[in-house]
């Protein structure tokens, strides 16, 4: 009976040891984290919960790039990030897309899923490390932060605070050039200033994008943005959206009044910055 039971054990010890041996030579780099190697319950605990607790302006800029009013303003308010999250259905392939949402039963709530879509945006941050942030394992955090970049996305475009456009009057145009002729008596009619970035782009497989993102000036793969900022009207000393509103008091002061985004990196720059001029001289 010894003799069997001996046995037994040596034989499930032989299985199990081949198993993980297995799973590791199908996972050599194992770069996730599984629930047992997770706080228990994102809920009570995480690093997260303990950013969230300090409301803290300089640690809320530092890792979501927003100070804590300006996180709030974004969160919420009437159609603003809370209300989306909390009244819309996380999309299934097993649940219908007028189904009741239960927000309760998420793992985060609206504030977690806004600082998670945050940090994604505001660093080069690996999965495995907002993983251990916000206590989620893959499968949990790519789901949500599916969701949340669609939900940002319909928020921002919502918000008159958030858009991104070009004065609409003489008036206006008048008003930001007299900001400039101001501090620089001699740019009459200038109404702000444009600047362009190349940020390196991933060399894809498909030979269609890999050669419309490759910069041969720069002999590598890149996306351009350019962006139109106003000059500010006044010292600007809150990093805050809705002190900005409250003390520019005016369209553009220091904002970004056009832009052109994620433009193939081939493209020659008068090709690029087209749309931005075309208007202006009509």
């Amino acid at each position: 009976m010894d003799l069997s039971v001996i046995t037994l054990a040596a034989l499930a010890s032989e299985v199990l040891e081949h198993k993980t041996g297995c799973i590791c030579r199908r996972n050599p780099s194992h770069l996730y984290l599984t629930w047992a190697q997770l706080i228990p319950n994102p809920h009570l605990e995480s690093p997260w919960i303990c950013l969230w607790r300090g409301q803290d302006d300089q640690a809320f800029i530092t890792t979501m790039g927003f100070d804590v009013a300006t996180f709030h303003f974004i969160l919420e308010g009437h159609g603003h990030f809370a209300e989306v999250w909390n009244s819309t259905p996380i999309p299934r392939g097993d649940v219908f897309y007028t189904a009741v949402p239960h927000a309760e039963r998420r793992l985060l709530d609206a504030a977690r899923a806004l600082g998670l879509v945050l940090h994604y945006f505001s660093s080069a941050i690996l999965e495995v490390q907002l993983q251990q942030i916000f206590a989620v394992v893959p499968s949990v955090l790519t789901c949500y932060l599916s969701f949340s970049l669609n939900i940002i996305l319909a928020t921002l475009c919502k918000m008159k605070e958030a858009r991104i456009a070009l004065p609409e009057t003489q008036a206006e145009f008048a008003e930001l050039s007299s900001l400039i002729v101001a501090h620089h008596s001699l740019l009459k009619g200038a109404f702000g200033s444009i600047d362009g970035l190349s940020l390196p782009a991933q060399v894809l497989d498909n030979p269609e994008i890999e050669n419309a993102t490759y910069n041969g000036w720069k002999t590598d793969h890149t996306i351009t943005i350019v962006l139109i900022f106003s000059l500010k009207g006044q010292p600007f000393l809150s990093l805050s959206l809705t002190h900005a509103i409250t003390d520019l008091k005016s369209l553009g002061k220091g904002t970004i009044i056009d832009a052109i985004l994620n433009a193939p990196g081939s493209w020659h720059d008068a090709h690029t910055v087209k749309p931005i001029f075309q208007p202006l001289c009509n």
